[in-house]
């Protein structure tokens, strides 16, 4: 338990885990992009996740200059694709094409918000280790710059698939190759995504990936653009990404010798990690660029061969930071522990149904108090939800302050991605709005659910 008191001043924000606009009112009341926390709780409601368009903005371009000029420096050149499956909606796909960025993704639901956000069918891509024939079609009708193929059985389909939409070997379909590495980098074992045993690609191991590779040029109707990776996610050492480059030029320069082709381009996946408490670094973006550009072009030396196109697929550390949830204390409950000690169980008005990766991952959040300072006096919490499952835990274990009451406003940061993406209607709860906020103006670009919404869907 910390000192008592009455502070003086708020504790400062530690700002690698807050957006950028994020500051604090002498009184302690959060603000972002200049709009009040509690003046966005008033027009929108709670939960909401506020999300800092400028932030987004800046980070978008962050990766798209670092890599650009990174990668120039070995003579390659950089698409940044954006991971949608961290956070999409069309003002979000809009955005990311501003500012240079492609836009990957894995279901035709993405694809549909993408082609619904101007973003024109080239600059987008489409992977996922299931996609139904409906999807496949859909990609290749609005001409996708790439399809990412994930099985033996895939290339066959979506060479079928190409031959009846009339492609042929002078309207190919760009593929790419997924290729597990062995690689294994990031945090929960379930986000660790290229060791062997997962669902995900098609193996080095046993020469599996360059008989696929191999597969794809045997079919007239598929372009084979080159070979795709994703090795984990919330990867903070770069050593992970450098390793798995090795891998994919080795096995580039295989392909060559034996085929006499040459794949103009690699995809390095994404998974850079972001700090979600304060005790976490963030991934140096330009450091990451100039490590990975610069073993890329001494193993492309060493290998005789020339560096490939690359492209990269941040998404989580594009939009992870740029978004906190305002949540509305409601109950809040000291609960004795069997060693006697205390525990107060603070509920808020949300929790699974809009952040599921704690329970799911057992990630962590931090939070702090939106609307005041509160008291110095801290006590031990656990930030719970409002739904009917113990395991219901938005942040297990936390300080906040003892004189945190019912209708106080707590905002937890680094919920840009995966919260709204992985958002479920469980209990029937509605899922929030998203508010972007720039330049002291808010406004809704995905709106809270409503009882008439959940009800449509009921035909019963």
């Amino acid at each position: 338990m910390s000192t008592t008191g009455t502070p003086q001043v708020p504790a400062p924000l530690e700002q690698h885990v807050w957006p950028t606009s994020a500051d604090l009112t002498p009184t302690g009341e959060l603000v972002l992009a200049g709009l009040a926390a509690t003046d966005l709780a008033r027009d929108f409601g709670t939960p909401a996740f506020v999300m800092d368009e400028k932030h987004f903005r800046d980070r978008a371009r962050l990766f798209r200059d670092s890599f650009t000029e990174a990668f120039a420096a070995v003579g390659a050149e950089v698409d940044v694709y954006y991971a949608g499956k961290s956070f999409l909606s069309v003002a979000v796909a809009r955005w990311a094409r501003e500012e240079g960025l492609r836009v990957d993704t894995c279901t035709g639901g993405e694809l549909a918000v993408a082609l619904r956000a101007g973003v024109p069918g080239a600059e987008i891509g489409l992977h996922g280790n299931n996609k139904s024939d409906a999807e496949i079609s859909r990609a290749i009708e609005a001409g996708v710059g790439r399809v990412v193929v994930d099985s033996f059985a895939e290339i066959d389909r979506v060479a079928e698939l190409a031959r009846d939409a009339g492609r042929d070997s002078s309207t190919r379909v760009p593929v790419m190759v997924r290729v597990t590495t062995g690689i294994h980098a990031g945090g929960h074992e379930f986000i660790s995504t290229a060791h062997e045993d997962q669902k995900f690609g098609v193996s080095l191991t046993g020469g599996q990936a360059l008989a696929a590779l191999r597969a794809v040029l045997d079919h007239p109707e598929l372009e084979l653009l080159g070979a795709h990776t994703h090795i984990g996610s919330q990867i903070q050492d770069a050593a992970a990404f450098e390793a798995n480059a090795r891998k994919m030029l080795a096995l580039r320069a295989k392909l060559e010798t034996e085929t006499g082709y040459l794949l103009p381009e690699l995809d390095l996946g994404g998974g850079y990690g972001i700090a979600y408490v304060p005790s976490e670094t963030p991934i140096d973006v330009p450091a990451l660029a100039r490590d990975l550009a610069g073993a890329v072009g001494s193993v492309c030396a060493e290998l005789g061969t020339t560096v490939p196109r690359i492209s990269i697929e941040p998404g989580r550390s594009v939009v992870g930071s740029t978004t906190v949830t305002l949540y509305t204390v409601g109950v809040v409950k000291p609960v004795t522990l069997d060693d006697g000690s205390v525990r107060t169980y603070v509920s808020v008005d949300g929790g699974m149904s809009d952040n599921i990766r704690p329970a799911l991952y057992g990630a962590e959040y931090t939070a702090r108090l939106a609307n005041r300072t509160g008291s110095a006096e801290t006590i031990r919490a656990r930030v719970v939800g409002k739904h009917c499952e113990s395991g219901d835990i938005v942040i297990s274990d936390i300080e906040l302050p003892s004189d945190v009451t019912p209708g106080d406003l707590l905002a937890v940061p680094a919920t840009g991605a995966y919260g709204r993406s992985m958002a479920s209607n469980y209990n029937h709860v509605l899922r929030p709005p998203v508010v972007a906020v720039a330049d002291g103006a808010a406004r809704v670009i995905v709106r809270r659910e409503t009882e008439d919404d959940l009800l449509a869907l009921d035909v019963g």
